[in-house]
């Protein structure tokens, strides 16, 4: 074991051998052997994203979906009414994921070769950041309507993520929000982050999203 994962398992009170394993049930599974595994950390309340049965633009791959939430199945079944297969993994009193959670909810979604499987985790944006569930890339999704400087109060969730999507920008209008600001604080923490900014109300940039998928497919 590496002393850095040894030395950071000690500062937070982790078990070594546990976090540094962890993820390996989840890539060890034949099924969906040729797909893509992305996770999203969304900030805020989990259950409040928009999602429209008709997306328009064109389907690039089947998408599967895992959702996470403390008790109840309501994020799941609003997953499946746009037509998306998806599994509700909830975690009772923990405040994240796991990887054998994840083993168990690929093996009901059972993904095709070739498709990308979404895993939504708790809309927490501190425990998430330090557990690996096999993802090929984690997403920070960042709402308008909370502050630009959560890349710096987060940092960790951050530096962890391939990409932070800028998400509800409809509402610009009517919120104190300065996207390049948040632009700027993701990047002081992690200079390699991709951004995409959007709406899944009404549709601008999920182009650009759909299309930073296929390039990690």
């Amino acid at each position: 074991m590496r002393e850095e994962v040894r030395g950071f398992c000690e500062i937070l009170g982790l078990d070594p051998c546990y976090l540094a394993n962890e993820a390996s049930s989840s890539r060890s599974l034949a099924v969906g052997a040729d797909s893509v595994a992305i996770g999203k950390v969304i900030a805020g309340t989990v259950g409040r994203v928009t999602m429209q049965p008709v997306l328009g633009g064109h389907r690039i791959v089947d998408i599967c979906w895992s959702a996470s939430s403390s008790r109840t199945s309501r994020d799941a079944d609003r997953i499946r009414a746009t037509g998306a297969p998806a599994v509700q993994l909830n975690t009772g009193t923990g405040c994240h994921l796991e990887a054998d959670m994840i083993a168990r909810g690929l093996a009901e979604l059972a993904p095709a070769d070739g498709g990308v499987v979404m895993i939504e985790n708790v809309g927490n944006l501190v425990c998430p950041a330090m557990f690996d569930l096999g993802e090929r890339a984690k997403v920070a999704i960042l709402s308008v309507t909370e502050s630009d400087d959560k890349p710096l109060e987060y940092p960790h969730m951050f530096r962890a993520s391939a990409l932070m999507v800028l998400n509800k920008i409809d509402l610009l209008p009517h919120v104190d929000f300065d996207m390049q600001a948040a632009i700027a604080n993701a990047r002081q923490v992690n200079p390699a982050i991709d951004v995409v900014a959007g709406s899944a109300r009404s549709g601008e940039g999920l182009g650009d999203w759909y299309g930073w998928i296929a390039s990690r497919s």
